[in-house]
């Protein structure tokens, strides 16, 4: 249809309406990347009050045991996975779970996912599935990425332990998020969608918490994959709530949440699924189900320069603001899931 319309116009006007598709399709992009509800806090952080300050705490010492002590964890160092993974569960045991353990092999080695459930009351047939990978990227101890992810997953499920949402709480933990295996059927989260889709679960929103202990003030410390330098700030200071065009409703009510319950900078994006970053992470394995799904991250790649490196070291993160983040995230959840 434009090529045949263009070769009928004069030069200059098929010019001009060339030149302007690019500039609407950034329009139209910056409708989904840009319009969230509520404003981005942007003023100064008021002291943790003593609950934030023991959630800190908490925070510090499973990022450490999980970095510092264990270290680097993959089908690699195989025995430190699963150190990983016992670890975790026995937390969530002592939080009062009964772990379910979901196993499944690849390249003829046992990984499992580990879930933690709270149930639900008047909408129990129906589940919030928030989950983090607990493995890590070859040559890194990966405590942003992701001993942060999971170490918030573990306070999470352990202040939700007693709730009574309408719906279903799962809290899932993956292996097998990072490469080779991201983005094929090999990852954890794609085992756990794959049977949660097959036994036709319903699944109203997913959360996967990926990266979200490194921050910056500094100016220029934050980059994006264009076209979002045009509509974002370039300080590292936010954490981001990031969903496909089909997850839009489910971001915005997110981080409508969080906004409403914490004095924290974040930022919302919903954008087509092949901008990089958009995907990165276990929400994705949710999407190719059927599933909507977001991501909570400080970007990772984006702001860290320690990210995939033997730096991603526990010193290097921020874990007062960390704290901020878990504190508005509970809210978040007890939101979606009607408590």
């Amino acid at each position: 249809m434009l090529r045949g319309l263009t070769e009928t116009w004069p030069g200059r006007e098929r010019w001009l309406v060339l030149g302007a598709i690019p500039i609407y399709l950034l329009v139209l992009m910056g409708v989904f990347v840009i319009r969230t509800p509520g404003r981005a806090y942007d003023g100064p952080l008021a002291p943790l009050t003593d609950q934030e300050q023991a959630l800190r705490d908490a925070l510090e010492r499973h990022v450490r045991m999980l970095s510092d002590t264990i270290g680097e964890r993959h089908a690699g160092t195989y025995p430190a996975l699963v150190g990983a993974r016992d670890y975790l569960a026995n937390e969530l045991a002592r939080a009062g779970f009964a772990v379910d353990t979901q196993a499944f092999v690849v390249e003829g080695q046992w990984y499992h996912n580990l879930e933690a459930t709270v149930p639900g009351s008047s909408r129990a047939e129906e589940s919030i599935v928030v989950g983090a990978h607990y493995d890590t990227a070859e040559g890194t101890p990966g405590a942003d990425d992701n001993a942060t992810g999971a170490a918030a997953l573990l306070e999470l499920a352990r202040q939700l332990a007693g709730a009574r949402p309408a719906r279903t709480l799962r809290f899932v933990f993956f292996p097998n998020e990072e490469p080779p295996f991201f983005a094929t059927d090999q990852m954890g989260s794609w085992a756990y969608a794959a049977r949660a889709a097959a036994r036709g679960d319903r699944i109203p929103a997913m959360i996967s918490l990926e990266s979200i202990g490194f921050y910056s003030t500094a100016a220029g410390s934050q980059r994006y994959p264009f076209p979002f330098s045009l509509f974002y700030p370039d300080r590292g200071d936010f954490i981001a709530f990031v969903g496909n065009l089909d997850s839009r409703g489910l971001m915005r009510d997110a981080i409508g949440a969080f906004r409403r319950s914490v004095r924290f900078p974040s930022q919302g994006a919903a954008a087509p699924a092949w901008i990089p970053g958009i995907s990165w992470s276990d929400h994705q394995s949710f999407w190719l189900h059927g599933y909507q799904a977001i991501m909570i991250s400080d970007t990772a790649p984006f702001r860290n320069p320690h990210y995939h490196q033997p730096g991603d070291t526990a010193d290097r993160l921020d874990f007062e603001r960390m704290a901020r983040v878990v504190a508005g995230l509970l809210t978040v959840i007890e939101q979606l899931a009607g408590s």
